[in-house]
């Protein structure tokens, strides 16, 4: 599988990543031969980047189950900064931050962790000292490689011209673009890692609306299919795919500012899908994501990332 070097980390990460969130929260603890099947085929198929974090269910019990001994052979991104599971204290906190380290690194059976993140999804502004400095001593003592950031907008510019953190993960995809007007910009200035998410936009390009029970959160759903059927009101893209998953990974892919975009499934077949999308089915052809850029920019530059 393609691969990239994701920024001044000089780790080198597949393309095509994997985020566990999905996993975490539709599988259960019984399910590890399940999540087994998913992780080793991401793996036997050239990806080597996991992405999860603390608050996703069970997915660090998960990896820690199934793929710990084949640590060397793929770098594990967490994220920290939540109350969760048995931490009693205040989130936000360099407490919490210590505690959910030291708990990623039990529950993943692990030395170390590659890196990870300040996890900004539902607080706005810049963090307290306290979370940045705890973050700042686990890479110090080794429990972490690097350190990074995971928001959108003016709280994912904040973080880029702090110059504390190595990896930027923020949300791209063909209905949120935002990110091509200023952030890729000022990360490349800072050689920071990319990490896309969201590069499907909740499988909703092409899709009228999203079903009533969409995993993942209706709200955003909904968002993303509105933004798709305004896109589409010019009618289809000449020359993308019929496979709308593919042309949405294929138009994340074709942005080599973005060094790896995470893709999650509970599904091993799936997953086995976009392995071959990517390494067989792109790039995208000719005019495809130029046509998208140019749609975007007509009817959504005043959209900012969902959070």
């Amino acid at each position: 599988m393609q691969s990239s070097v994701l920024g001044r980390t000089g780790l080198k990460v597949s393309r095509l990543g994997v985020g566990l969130a999905e996993i975490g929260f539709q599988l259960q603890g019984d399910d590890v031969q399940q999540a087994g099947r998913i992780l080793n085929a991401a793996l036997d198929g050239g990806i080597n980047f996991l992405d999860t974090a603390e608050c996703y269910g069970n997915s660090e019990e998960l990896i820690g189950l199934t793929v710990a001994h084949r640590r060397n052979e793929f770098v594990l991104a967490t994220k920290t900064g939540h109350a969760v599971a048995d931490y009693k204290g205040k989130p936000w906190t360099g407490d919490a931050v210590r505690h959910s380290i030291e708990r990623s690194l039990k529950r993943m059976k692990t030395d170390h962790l590659d890196i990870v993140q300040i996890h900004a999804y539902d607080v706005f502004g810049p963090c307290p000292d306290d979370v940045v400095q705890a973050l700042s001593d686990a890479k110090q003592a080794g429990k972490t490689r690097f350190i990074g950031y995971s928001q959108e907008n003016d709280d994912a510019l904040w973080a880029i011209r702090t110059g504390v953190f190595d990896t930027l993960q923020t949300a791209f995809n063909i209905v949120d673009q935002k990110a091509r007007y200023a952030i890729f910009g000022e990360a490349k200035k800072q050689n920071m890692g990319i990490i896309g998410k969201r590069p499907i936009a909740n499988a909703m390009w092409g899709r009228p609306r999203a079903p009533k029970d969409y995993y993942g959160g209706d709200e955003v759903a909904q968002q993303y299919a509105e933004r798709s059927r305004v896109m589409l009101t010019a009618g289809p893209i000449p020359g993308a795919p019929g496979n709308n998953i593919l042309t949405s990974i294929g138009f994340v892919l074709g942005h080599a500012e973005v060094h790896t975009s995470i893709v999650g499934t509970r599904n091993p077949a799936h997953m086995l899908s976009n392995i071959d999308m990517v390494n067989k089915q792109l790039p995208l052809a000719n005019g495809v994501i130029d046509e998208l850029h140019r749609r975007y920019d007509k009817v959504g530059s005043h959209w900012r990332s969902i959070d």
